[in-house]
């Protein structure tokens, strides 16, 4: 028989979240970054966060596995090899390239995921003091404050769009820069934060070309129970347990999903 899971204190999840930004981030900026094997940024902050938040959960839900972005590859492939129906998953900083060059867009994100699902997505901003949180069914709040996007919208071609242009594929870029389908368009650079501002509705649709379950498990439940729309570019569900990037496409609701899904399929098919 299947034992049931002891029950997580969600405000405390929060508060460690919020700590480790305060403690570990927001103290420290002027720490230096190296470069990893894919190119990207790792700070000694990443490293820090992760540490005192994994030592944290284990003190807190030692029941639970977890699975953060700067553990070694061969860890990460073990891990999602076979992974467990229950796990904290981490990006200490989505963003990190934005906080060594001081822009105040980074995020601590941290997700639960069980049977395969996302059920608990905390997204903690710094730099606002802005903490994101949903839970499977239950909604998406805004510091305590629920979120619901809008169901009037303009067109698309009145619409905001924020676009991640350099990994896109070349036909769709074409597209965007010859017969442009939205009003005007932003790139930020953090996956969790870009989701948590679609469920605000800061900006109405999305896309993005290369997101890892790290990086959109926490942000992508928040936007859905906000009431937004999203896909892969490869028409399957967003959320997959696997290493392999995602190209993400969202919007704030079904129709504006519709006319922006459309374009983008009609451009690289």
């Amino acid at each position: 028989m299947t034992q049931p899971h002891m029950p997580i204190n969600i405000k405390e999840i929060i508060e460690l979240v919020k700590t480790a930004a305060q403690k570990e981030i927001i103290s420290k900026l002027n720490n230096t970054a190296s470069i990893k094997k894919d190119g990207s940024f790792v700070t000694e902050i990443d490293i820090a966060v992760q540490n005192m938040i994994q030592d944290k959960l284990f003190e807190l839900t030692p029941e639970i596995p977890f699975f953060a972005e700067e553990n070694s590859d061969q860890e990460l492939l073990a891990f999602l090899d076979n992974p467990p129906n229950r796990f904290w998953c981490l990006d200490p900083v989505d963003g990190t390239s934005n906080l060594v060059s001081r822009l105040p867009y980074f995020a601590i994100s941290l997700a639960l995921i069980e049977n395969g699902q996302t059920s608990l997505g905390i997204v903690y901003d710094p730099n606002r003091d802005e903490c994101f949180v949903a839970q499977k069914g239950q909604g998406a709040f805004l510091n305590n404050k629920q979120l619901h996007t809008s169901q009037t919208h303009f067109p698309l071609s009145r619409s905001l769009a924020l676009v991640d242009l350099k990994r896109l594929p070349k036909p769709l870029l074409e597209k965007f820069i010859l017969n442009q389908p939205y009003h005007s368009q932003r790139s930020l650079g953090s996956v969790a934060l870009d989701w948590c501002w679609l469920a605000c509705d800061r900006f109405q649709v999305y896309i993005h070309g290369k997101q890892r379950l790290w990086d959109y498990a926490a942000g992508l439940l928040i936007a859905e129970e906000a009431g937004c729309y999203h896909i892969g570019m490869d028409k399957k569900d967003m959320f997959q347990l696997t290493l392999e990037p995602r190209q993400a496409i969202g919007a704030v609701d079904e129709s504006l999903f519709k006319e922006w899904t459309d374009f983008i399929y009609r451009a690289i098919e």
